[in-house]
């Protein structure tokens, strides 16, 4: 079982046209930043229990509140991403 469609993998490939290992790595690198940035996002909707682009769905008094740096590390060398926060400081995420 591969966790992309084999077809995505040789876009990829034809797009970043890579040159050496060290490539592959730096994009496989931005892409778990990338990767860990969106379910950071993800986590925020849930926790206040509506998306960032529609506020009709907003039933809290609790909003985002910008975000706070923080630096990984990781099986790919440091990655520096955004952690998002809430007004109430009630977010606590997952999956870092």
């Amino acid at each position: 079982m591969s966790a992309l469609p084999k077809e995505l993998i040789q876009e990829i490939i034809q797009e970043n046209d890579f040159r050496n290992p060290g490539e592959i790595m730096s994009f496989l690198k931005e892409s778990f930043k990338e990767v860990l940035q969106e379910i950071l996002e993800a986590e925020m909707d849930v926790t206040l229990g509506y998306p960032r682009e529609d506020l009709s769905q907003k039933i809290t008094d609790n909003s985002r509140n910008g975000y706070s740096t923080k630096r990984l590390k990781s099986e790919f060398g440091p990655v520096q991403i955004e952690v998002p926060r809430d007004r109430k400081g009630e977010f606590e995420p997952k999956i870092i």
